[in-house]
């Protein structure tokens, strides 16, 4: 069976989906930002230091270099920023973009101080809108399947998943 790609802006609920899927369905789970600190150390750390184009270079050879069948793929926030990174996941994967309002994902990063800034001007709010205005278009492009992840729990999502995954074979 093909990968189950997990997308969306931070706070949609990637990574603790991936984790509740992983266990669900008994699958290998593979965090691209992880892949990338075994790398680079801190991401936050790293991307001050060397600036997004090094830190997008080294995600896109993470992502080149997956040949796993059958995993969950937790994917960083602006991977669909290169075009190669969503071609490279579709190839043998489900690309599923979880969504979340302004409102919602702002409750839910705010007091996460490892995300480095995105734009490095903006605030926080305006940050996550000005983001998402510019990534919605790539994210609905890429996107197999769409999933709002508003008021719903981690359970409600895997549990959408899983129905989509099923109807797919």
């Amino acid at each position: 069976m093909n990968n189950i790609v997990l997308m969306g802006y931070r706070g949609t609920g990637k990574t603790a989906v991936a984790e509740e899927l992983g266990e669900k369905l008994n699958k290998k789970i593979i965090s691209i930002d992880k892949e990338i600190e075994k790398k680079t150390g801190s991401i936050k750390d790293y991307v001050e230091k060397n600036g997004w184009d090094a830190f997008r270079d080294i995600e896109s050879q993470i992502i080149e270099n997956i040949k796993t069948e059958n995993a969950i793929i937790d994917c960083g926030g602006g991977f669909i920023e290169r075009e190669i990174n969503i071609q490279n996941l579709k190839a043998n994967g489900v690309i599923i973009w979880l969504k979340a309002s302004v409102p919602i994902i702002k409750e839910r990063i705010k007091d996460n101080e490892d995300r480095p800034s995105l734009t490095g001007e903006q605030s926080f709010t305006d940050e996550i809108e000005g983001v998402l205005e510019k990534r919605n278009p790539t994210y609905k492009k890429a996107a197999d399947y769409e999933i709002d992840t508003d008021n719903k729990s981690i359970e409600e999502i895997a549990g959408e998943i899983i129905k989509i995954i099923e109807n797919e074979n």
